[in-house]
Order: C-alpha cells, then sequence, then structure tokens
C-alpha cells in the first residue's frame, strides 16, 4: 500500500510544486506515494464561497471557519481512515525526524494548510488535529510548512532513496547532528581533507564522524543532547 497524502488549502496549485522533481516526484510517478490536493472553497456554502470570518471577541484578521473546514475534513478524510489529521501550525509541536519516521511507515496523511489568523479552535478539537509546526517562525500559509513536511516524509518511504543507509547517518537520526562531509579535491584553497579520512582506517574514520557529530551538536544544539529531548 502507497502513502497517501491529502492536503486541504487554499492554493492546490502550489503542489506537488517541489515535490513533482527529483527524489519524491519520481515516487510520486511511479506510485510510491499519491498526493491528492483539495480546494477547501468548494466546501463553502455561499454564492462568494467564503471560508474565513472575523474573529470573535474582536482583533485583526480573520479566522477560518469551523463548518467549511469540517466539511472539507470529512469529505478528505471519511470514517474508517486510518490517516492521521495534521494541522500545520506555528503554534503546533515541533517536526522532529522521529515523527517523520512514525508518519513514513504509516498509510498517509491528511494536512489542513491554515491561512489567515489561524483555524477556529472547535474544528481543530471536534477532528482531532494534530497541530505541527516546522519552525519558531511565521508563514503566509501552512502550504510550504506541507511540501516540507511531505518532502521528509517521502524520501524515507521503501525504495525512494538509492541508498538506504544514506538516511540512517543523516542529522537527528541518531540524536546528533551530521558530521561534516568532503571530497575530492583532495585541496581546496589550501585547505586538505583531514587525514584520517584518507587513512583507509575505518575505525578511526568512524570515531573520528562520531567525535565531528558531537562537537557540531554541542555547538550548535545542546537542546539535542538533553536526557530527553522534544519529540
Amino acid at each position: 500500500m502507497s502513502f497517501a497524502a491529502s492536503v486541504l488549502t487554499l492554493y492546490p496549485e502550489m503542489f506537488p510544486g517541489a515535490l513533482g522533481l527529483s527524489l519524491a516526484g519520481r515516487a510520486l510517478e511511479a506510485g510510491t506515494w499519491s498526493l491528492e490536493a483539495i480546494q477547501i472553497r468548494d466546501f463553502a456554502t455561499d454564492r462568494h464561497r467564503t471560508v474565513d470570518d472575523t474573529p470573535a471577541g474582536g482583533g485583526a484578521g480573520m479566522v477560518m471557519r469551523a463548518d467549511v473546514l469540517a466539511k472539507a475534513i470529512d469529505h478528505a478524510s471519511p470514517p474508517g481512515d486510518a490517516r492521521p489529521r495534521l494541522l500545520m501550525s506555528p503554534r503546533g509541536k515541533p517536526l522532529t525526524q522521529a515523527r517523520v519516521r512514525e508518519l513514513a511507515a504509516g498509510p498517509g496523511a491528511v494536512i489542513l494548510c491554515g491561512r489567515f489568523e489561524g483555524v477556529d479552535q472547535r474544528v481543530i478539537d471536534a477532528r482531532g488535529l494534530e497541530e505541527v509546526s516546522v519552525g519558531d517562525f511565521i508563514l503566509s500559509g501552512g502550504e510550504p510548512a506541507a511540501l516540507v513536511l511531505l518532502d521528509a516524509v517521502v524520501r524515507l518511504l521503501p525504495g525512494v532513496m538509492g541508498n538506504a543507509v544514506s538516511g540512517e547517518e543523516e542529522s537527528f537520526e541518531n540524536g546528533l547532528l551530521e558530521h561534516p562531509h568532503y571530497t575530492r579535491p583532495q585541496e581546496f584553497e589550501g585547505r586538505p581533507i583531514p587525514d584520517v579520512l584518507i587513512s583507509g582506517n575505518h575505525r578511526k574514520i568512524a570515531e573520528w564522524r562520531r567525535a565531528e557529530a558531537e562537537k557540531l551538536t554541542k555547538e550548535r544544539r545542546p537542546d539535542l543532547l538533553a536526557d530527553d529531548p522534544p519529540r
């Protein structure tokens, strides 16, 4: 069974976007995964296809309506659909490599792309949406975040990467940032490849890579070295 992604969006033309190219694009063409972009406005009931309204209690901006979104979600994810329902949101739990692997091992995902000031909390609660964030910054909408999430997931699907081992030695897979990489030429602008990497001693190479990974992680992401890093 392939990984099936359904994306609820006001801009379905943004998909597949970059996901139609390279590894993800070839996997999409091969049927390793599928992508359905659903226009949220199709589930509005008024002549103007309205999907938002002013926030209760006042304030700037507009809020996406619960009734319209509920219809769109129910269409994409009918009873019995085992796929998780995700809402791309800056207030969500940070997306981690562990969560990406969980998603890649599952049947797919239904992804709601928020817009405006946010989504009516009632539909989040009523439809069990899992809020997911791709970083501590604000985007103009959830679509770029959905593309990021799907790219991270699709590359882990069986057969997508030419060398499956490469996916096991990357940043975050072992709780560390990835070690530095080098290739030819042996010297670049007076900077040589570290001698250990051309020594042929695989044990010492592994030790060097581990030490460099620990050093980079300590310098740049000490939070990853905590006993119980956030998921």
